[in-house]
């Protein structure tokens, strides 16, 4: 039985509101995203991995937030750290 990871763990999905009603960063570029992610160290909002900008992951890279929340159900969490869900 795999272990869950302490980020998704640690993280209460209930403490934070997002940041933006949409992708940050294609709102500022004028491209579209096919489905958001909230950054659960910052309130972040940015496009899931099947958008061409990634920016929820970019996220991750630039700032090291492991956990993000899949909007708008918030009805699962993923580490980028340790690749799993909660």
């Amino acid at each position: 039985m795999t272990q869950k990871c302490e980020h998704i763990d640690k993280s209460n999905k209930n403490e934070l509101t997002p940041n933006t009603k949409g992708c940050e960063e294609c709102q500022n570029e004028g491209t579209n995203w096919v489905a958001l992610r909230m950054c659960l160290t910052c309130g972040h909002v940015g496009c899931c991995d099947s958008s061409v900008g990634l920016h929820a992951r970019k996220h991750f890279e630039n700032h090291t937030h492991p956990v993000i929340l899949e909007l708008p159900k918030k009805s699962w969490k993923w580490c980028y750290e340790h690749e799993s869900y909660g």
